[in-house]
């Protein structure tokens, strides 16, 4: 079964909103404007921080460690959430100063 372009271009409209992209800036500590590469910089850098198998080394005692792992788990998804918000508002920025898609 073919998928179902109007469910598909619905889906692609839903607005960024200004709080999202704000506090996907406070989640990666950046500041307008943001180029894609700086952003792309800083999203592995976060990554490579809240890595949840970062804290396998940091702790014998398996509670602390899951807390730990939890909180690596939930920051790296928050990281990923916010940079999609972050790349795709860049994008839009982006082509709204370039139209025809030249720099």
């Amino acid at each position: 079964m073919a998928p179902d372009p109007e469910k598909h271009e619905t889906a692609k409209a839903v607005l960024i909103t200004r709080e999202q992209i704000e506090r996907a800036l406070q989640v990666f500590e950046l500041t307008a404007p943001v180029t894609p590469d700086r952003l792309t910089q800083r999203y592995r850098e976060l990554l490579v921080r809240w890595h949840p198998h970062r804290y396998a080394n940091l702790t014998n005692n398996p509670r602390k460690y899951m807390q730990m792992y939890k909180k690596g788990e939930a920051m790296s998804k928050e990281v990923h959430g916010a940079y999609k918000v972050l790349l795709r508002w860049v994008q839009e920025t982006d082509l709204s100063q370039n139209p025809d898609g030249h720099s």
